[in-house]
């Protein structure tokens, strides 16, 4: 039988020996409340601080909302992405272009959204219904089509400049806007060549080949400010369009407007005009249409 166990006896604890375990126990919220949130008043200190500055600003970094995107519902209210001003470079086809010479003198032209308001068509079919058309048409049937206009024309000799008075008639059958544009076109287009023409405003006396083209597509809505060839080659949206198409590079640029080249380049004489028959070899240039146009 084993033999019975004895209770040990411990010594009770006095009141004294529990006051500091009491006291750290009442402490220990405000320490652990301390880690996470720095006192008001108590400066750059403190390990909450530190990691909040080496934590980046999120809200700094995110890029600022987008104004919109897609094609605008009409032609007045046409925005363009804004970017980066490119500077104007020599145009190597200055020398084809018939610069002015120093005597050579021509009105100022009009603001060009009043020149796109000439002479516009009536019975322009609506923009919904240029939709269709284009869903409905194939890629490759649109752009092998081409105007009546455009086989009647006749060059002027000593280049390809169109004769008459050198504006051509305004298209029917196409969206308004593109009326416009060639409204416009049609009102510089026997302006002299000056390199850096357009440029300081709309408003000018000659024109070189990226005042020319911002000229005709202001008139049309499609442009608010003038750009340079460079600029244009980010205008709009990749690629040729159905109506109007515009080729840019660093150097020059020029458009078809419903098939016609409209273009400094190759033209038959200093008032000669910017509207030519037949087409150019579009090689190191790049392509940009308005979407839907």
């Amino acid at each position: 039988m084993p033999a019975p166990r004895h209770a040990i006896p411990r010594p009770r604890p006095s009141f004294p020996s529990l006051l500091p375990l009491l006291c750290a126990c009442a402490l220990l919220p405000a320490l652990l409340a301390g880690c996470g949130e720095a006192a008001p008043g108590n400066g750059s200190t403190g390990a909450a601080k530190a990691s909040a500055s080496a934590a980046p600003d999120v809200a700094a970094t995110l890029p600022p909302a987008s104004a919109g995107g897609g094609a605008p519902s009409s032609a007045s209210s046409v925005a363009k992405t804004p970017h980066a001003h490119v500077e104007e470079v020599a145009d190597p086809e200055e020398a084809n272009s018939f610069p002015a010479p120093a005597s050579a003198h021509h009105a100022a032209a009009s603001t060009p959204t009043r020149a796109g308001e000439v002479a516009v068509a009536a019975g322009a079919p609506s923009d919904a219904e240029i939709r269709r058309e284009l869903h409905q048409m194939h890629t490759a049937e649109q752009q092998a089509a081409k105007p009546a206009d455009e086989q009647a024309l006749k060059p002027v000799p000593g280049g390809e400049s169109i004769g008459g008075n050198g504006a051509i008639p305004i298209p029917t059958g196409v969206p308004e806007v593109i009326q416009k544009v060639v409204a416009g076109a049609n009102a510089i287009a026997d302006f002299p060549y000056v390199f850096g023409g357009g440029h300081g405003s709309f408003v000018d006396d000659a024109y070189d080949c990226s005042g020319s083209v911002s000229y005709a597509l202001a008139a049309g809505g499609l442009l608010s400010a003038p750009e340079t060839s460079g600029e244009l080659e980010s205008w709009g949206a990749p690629g040729p369009g159905r109506y109007i198409t515009v080729y840019a590079n660093a150097g020059h640029t020029y458009m078809y407007v419903d098939g016609i080249l409209y273009d400094t380049a190759g033209r038959s004489g200093v008032y000669a005009s910017r509207w030519q028959v037949g087409a150019v070899d579009n090689s190191g240039y790049v392509a940009r249409h308005w979407p839907g146009l």
